[in-house]
């Protein structure tokens, strides 16, 4: 009985592992790692906990137009001790008071400084923005890259059953007298070649697999596996907006370019209060005091009562000579601001950039991806008659392996130029901020 309960405890712990790990293994498709990625990127939780402290910044700047308040209450002991003698005398001390300041006027700094925290928060908000488009683009690139080593690794294998079928074919050829060992040979080494290639190729669908698992940021023990769509010729050769659409929307909504006309902003608020420096600081403070002191003859209640007194007064700081820090500072300003102006020309000049090559890519694969399927169709049906000619005995070795080489480089062409036209229309969608359109 003690052996059949332990038999039964042990299946359940299998039973359990094998349950635990068929739910660890998810199958994923774009959308899914999309959001997930949105949801648990590290990188990005951090920037939004960045934004939230922002917040917190604009609170603090806005709060600085109050007055400040404070209490005080300060005790004291002191000893006086006696000379020529023994003894010594001491007393107790204490001060109380209620003091607020408040400033007045300071050059307007403190306004400009919220409207510096408000849109230094907007930045921040765009940094989070920026960091899901950055996300997004990863994810399509590392996503076609996966699907592109699944088709790779399906080419291969079509291959090698190919390559066997020739090597098993040729045996039988040499045994009949109608080959040459040698002719064999370079055959079974075509085989071992491209089964070879076949254990690249699946080692390179695992980097790819692990580079997406990556950037999800799963956990070790978990597998991946995605989502394999059917794609169309459609959308393939779907068609493009014009390029110079697809930039002039990418300016509107990229949250870079947004960040840098933002950062522009700041750095002329930044000059205004810098100028603040030139004006005079005013002031408003008031107190109410009161304190005691032992060894006299009034009670502390009277003490308290009778030292009792409060204050108002009024301070203004006019600055006169400053060592050159407001003329400085207001310079500095002026330099932040034309390197502010550059800063926007270069994201802009950037997101030009990397628009136009993005369309040149999906525009390129386009037209490959149409002379890749002639080339195939062509060198298909050449590779066929070679086939055939040689089990026939009238082509060599060497001409049936040309052949062979010939439609799997057709097959590979076909392969990228296919891949690069998905990716690069998902890209410019991404840049136009429109929805990935990859659920295919």
């Amino acid at each position: 009985m003690k052996l059949y309960h332990s038999f039964v405890l042990v299946l359940l712990c299998i039973l359990s592992f094998t349950a635990t790990a068929q739910e660890t293994r998810v199958v994923w498709t774009l959308q899914e790692c999309l959001e997930y990625a949105l949801e648990n990127n590290i990188q990005l939780n951090q920037n939004r906990i960045n934004y939230l402290s922002g917040q917190e910044d604009v609170l603090l700047a806005k709060a600085q137009l109050f007055p400040s308040l404070s209490g005080t209450a300060n005790q004291n002991y002191t000893n006086y001790p006696a000379r020529n003698s023994e003894s010594s005398h001491h007393s107790y001390s204490g001060n109380y008071g209620v003091n607020t300041n408040w400033t007045l006027f300071n050059g307007n700094r403190r306004r400009i400084n919220i409207q510096q925290q408000e849109l230094q928060n907007e930045l921040q908000e765009l940094t989070v923005e920026q960091t899901e488009y950055d996300i997004l683009i990863a994810l399509v690139q590392n996503y076609m890259q996966v699907l592109y080593a699944y088709e790779a690794i399906r080419i291969t294998e079509n291959t090698v059953e190919v390559s066997e079928t020739e090597r098993d074919r040729a045996m039988q050829l040499l045994n009949a007298g109608s080959i040459s060992r040698v002719d064999l040979a370079q055959l079974e080494s075509q085989y071992s070649n491209d089964k070879y290639q076949l254990v690249v190729a699946q080692t390179n669908l695992e980097n790819y697999k692990l580079q997406l698992k990556q950037l999800l940021e799963l956990d070790i023990n978990q597998q991946i596996e995605i989502i394999k769509p059917e794609i169309t010729e459609e959308d393939i050769l779907a068609p493009l907006p014009k390029k110079e659409i697809i930039y002039a929307t990418s300016l509107e909504v990229i949250p870079d370019v947004k960040s840098s006309l933002l950062a522009l902003d700041i750095a002329e608020l930044e000059v205004k209060r810098a100028r603040g420096g030139y004006l005079p600081t005013i002031s408003l403070n008031a107190a109410i005091e009161t304190g005691h002191l032992s060894g006299t003859e009034y009670t502390f209640g009277n003490q308290i009562w009778n030292r009792f007194n409060e204050s108002v007064g009024l301070s203004i700081s006019v600055p006169i000579l400053s060592n050159r820090e407001n003329k400085t500072a207001v310079n500095k300003a002026r330099f932040a601001v034309s390197n502010s102006q550059l800063d926007v020309m270069n994201t802009q000049n950037q997101l030009l950039r990397t628009v136009e090559g993005i369309y040149l890519d999906a525009t390129s694969a386009q037209s490959q991806y149409l002379a890749a399927l002639e080339r195939l169709a062509a060198v298909e049906e050449s590779y066929d008659l070679t086939q055939q000619q040689f089990f026939l005995g009238m082509k060599n070795t060497l001409e049936l392996l040309t052949e062979k080489n010939n439609y799997l480089s057709a097959q590979q062409e076909v392969l990228q130029s296919k891949y690069m036209a998905i990716m690069s229309k998902e890209l410019l969608n991404i840049y136009q901020n429109k929805p990935v359109e990859f659920n295919y």
